[in-house]
Order: C-alpha cells, then structure tokens, then sequence
C-alpha cells in the first residue's frame, strides 16, 4: 500500500509520553502495534457498552465530523 493511502480514517491521539510508553509496552507483550492495542481497547469498550445499554444504532446517526 502506497504510503499516505488507508482505506480507515485516522484520528491523532494526543496523551503524556509516559502513558504511551506504558501502552507500548503492554502492546508489545501482546504482540501488537500500539495502534492494533488502541484498536482492541476501543472494541473492548463498545462491546462492555453495548452489554450494558445495547446494541448502538448508527441509523441517523451524524457524527460532528466526516473524517
């Protein structure tokens, strides 16, 4: 894949140096990048979400942003 080409949206995540390292690191004992760990970390939270309230519906739904 050429680079600057990606089929997934991007988002910069901004946090203290000391919290990404420690994400790097459980990251790497998990044999993950640190953004495949972010990924994981966010479907972990969807799935407690909707356990807890539900299925979320996307129908009409209209983020703030397209991107």
């Amino acid at each position: 894949m050429p680079q600057g080409v990606h089929k997934n949206p991007h988002y910069a995540l901004r946090i203290p140096i000391s919290t990404m390292d420690k994400l790097k690191y459980i990251a790497e004992y998990n044999g993950r990048s640190a953004n495949k760990e972010i990924e994981q970390l966010i479907l972990q939270h969807i799935v407690n979400y909707e356990l807890k309230y539900g299925a979320i519906s996307l129908d009409g739904f209209e983020p703030r942003s397209k991107a």
